[in-house]
């Protein structure tokens, strides 16, 4: 329920400004409504093949959907490789993933997971979901990935746990109608937000477009046609007024979000005082299920270590390439870098990302509110240092360090900065185990919300046992959905293998990054986080990183056309090209 101004590709200038009218909605609800039932009763076999025909759908039109992406973005050339990156790759990847998944059900009754199922001394169950084929084993080298499940699941009972909707007999289930209210910042979201509702939860979809990416609205239905065909999924569009209008719809049955708390609240609670003082009082207005992913103030945790120049350099790129991917546009983007206050090199690595920021030509600020964001956060520091100019729209990458870790209500602790800004904070500790474990309670406790957490530890310092076990225990500890070793943890949204959302315990009142996870494509119903972990430097270096816009940009249609059509032909040059050959 975005107030946003629209903005649009100029391949569809009318669609960009489209606002759906009342009748409109009422009879998209309505067809849904109609066939919701029939969806239900939609058989394996059939599903595989409407998955087959997405794939090859969307296969067709990545090309266009890239070029109406990197038109609105003002995105020059090189950088084309982004979009790729976090649209028709991943949602091909969704699809693929889940058409196995559901092969799998009819063959052996669930998904298999593709790694080992462990249990922690804790009793916890952890099965490994990535790499979920040997291909995944070459192109992201020595990378894995582990759900790990809520306490009360054993490695036993976990089948059972998986594709719930299949396992009891989808036939006998009630239809539902689930509002699907759209992103505006990534264009992979909308359309694996609504194959969840549809693969996962079995529900019929209304996906209400955002206004800031209403031009890819057209795109969607095109690429999902069978399903727009068959009266699965309709596609509407507007800003605040039509979502307000689609929430309190009584065909509407359940929502799911993509976007702000404050949007959120607004949904469970209504606007304004009112809503504020049900908030207060817990007193929903609706009883509807609302699921929502909401953002966060996302932490990298520098552990100290004994860091080369080149790790100081790579380590520099890989915390800005958290930020500059999408310009800053991303609710996993770094937003808050911990140190430890004594690391003899802590200025060395800040030193590394301001050259890294001077360099980097600055970026198009295209969605909305964005001039003004930073301009709450740099009013608060003056201190904070701009790299790059703000003409045609641009803003520039802004860096604010030594926040006062004691400084609770801070604006970089309290508040998502979503757009090319992040701090720094450094903590007093002593010695590396005590600064681990003051890191985790500070983004525990200090940091709003729970998305998504990225250590960065040397594999020296994993060699000491103490601050291996300790680094282990953090991963335990940190009350995050994703958790990642060593690797963007914002990289699991991509992999549809592993879940993407808020660590669970949110309550409506207090709801930070939100309820229910998405991708998640080995259907698992009590997931606790995910856990990516990788190298200290991988090889080669990953092509998103941003002094890597080329390699990126050649790289991600090679794996975005491996992902519909694979074969072994194809391995070779998705290799050389994420080389920069």
């Amino acid at each position: 329920m975005s107030t946003l101004t629209p903005a649009g590709s100029p391949q569809f200038p009318t669609i960009a400004n489209k606002v759906s009218t009342h009748e409109e909605m009422d009879q998209a609800i309505h067809a849904l409504q109609e066939h919701k039932d029939t969806w239900v009763a939609t058989t394996l076999q059939q599903r595989v093949s409407l998955l087959t025909e997405l794939i090859q759908n969307m296969a067709s039109l990545a090309p266009r959907w890239v070029e109406a992406c990197s038109q609105a973005k003002h995105l020059s050339p090189q950088l084309t490789g982004e979009e790729w990156s976090m649209g028709p790759w991943p949602i091909l990847r969704n699809l693929r993933l889940l058409r196995q998944s559901l092969l799998d059900i009819e063959a052996f009754g669930r998904p298999r997971i593709p790694g080992p199922v462990t249990t922690r001394d804790n009793g916890q169950v952890v099965a490994q979901v990535f790499p979920t084929n040997n291909y995944d084993r070459i192109f992201f080298t020595n990378m894995t990935a582990e759900i790990w499940m809520e306490p009360g699941v054993s490695a036993e009972t976990l089948p059972q746990t998986q594709a719930l909707i299949y396992q009891e007999g989808q036939a006998q289930q009630p239809g539902m109608v689930a509002l699907v209210l759209g992103a505006g910042n990534v264009s992979s979201i909308a359309p694996t937000d609504v194959l969840y509702k549809l693969f996962v939860e079995n529900q019929v979809a209304l996906l209400k477009m955002n206004p800031v990416n209403a031009y890819l609205g057209p795109l969607i239905e095109e690429g999902f046609q069978p399903l727009v065909e068959q009266g699965f999924l309709r596609v509407t569009y507007g800003g605040a007024e039509e979502g307000s209008y689609l929430c309190n719809h009584p065909g509407i049955e359940e929502i799911h979000v993509t976007g702000s708390d404050k949007t959120f609240d607004a949904i469970v609670f209504g606007p304004g005082s009112e809503g504020a003082r049900r908030k207060v009082e817990k007193q929903p207005l609706r009883t509807k299920r609302v699921t929502g992913e909401l953002g966060n103030v996302s932490p990298v945790i520098v552990v100290p270590g004994p860091w080369s120049e080149a790790d100081l350099r790579y380590q520099a790129e890989h915390i800005f390439s958290m930020l500059t991917t999408n310009a800053g546009f991303n609710c996993n983007a770094t937003r808050v870098i911990i140190t430890h206050k004594g690391w003899d090199q802590r200025e060395a690595l800040l030193n590394k990302l301001r050259d890294l920021m001077a360099a980097q030509p600055a970026r198009q600020a295209y969605y909305p509110g964005a001039q003004q964001r930073m301009q709450s956060f740099v009013e608060a520091h003056p201190q904070a240092e701009r790299f790059g100019g703000t003409d045609n729209g641009n803003l520039p990458w802004t860096l604010i360090t030594d926040v006062d870790p004691k400084a609770e209500d801070d604006i970089c602790f309290t508040t998502e900065a979503f757009c090319s800004l992040f701090a720094e904070t450094a903590l007093e500790a002593n010695g590396v185990i005590d600064y681990i474990q003051k890191a985790v309670n500070f983004a525990n406790e200090d940091l709003w919300g729970t998305l998504n957490v990225t250590l960065l530890a040397h594999p020296k310092s994993l060699k000491d046992p103490a601050v291996s076990t300790a680094v282990e225990q953090a991963i335990a500890d940190l009350r995050y959905g994703t958790v990642s070793l060593n690797y963007w943890a914002g990289t699991s949204f991509t992999l549809g293998s592993t879940t993407w959302g808020a660590y669970p315990g949110h309550t409506i009142d207090d709801i930070q990054s939100g309820v229910g996870v998405v991708h998640n494509t080995y259907m698992f119903s009590h997931p606790q986080k995910s856990v990516v972990r990788a190298p200290f430097k991988s090889t080669p270096t990953p092509p998103w990183f941003a002094t890597r816009g080329q390699v990126l940009t050649k790289t991600f249609p090679l794996l975005a056309d491996f992902e519909a059509r694979s074969s072994p032909w194809k391995v070779p040059s998705i290799v050389l090209a994420a080389l920069g050959r």
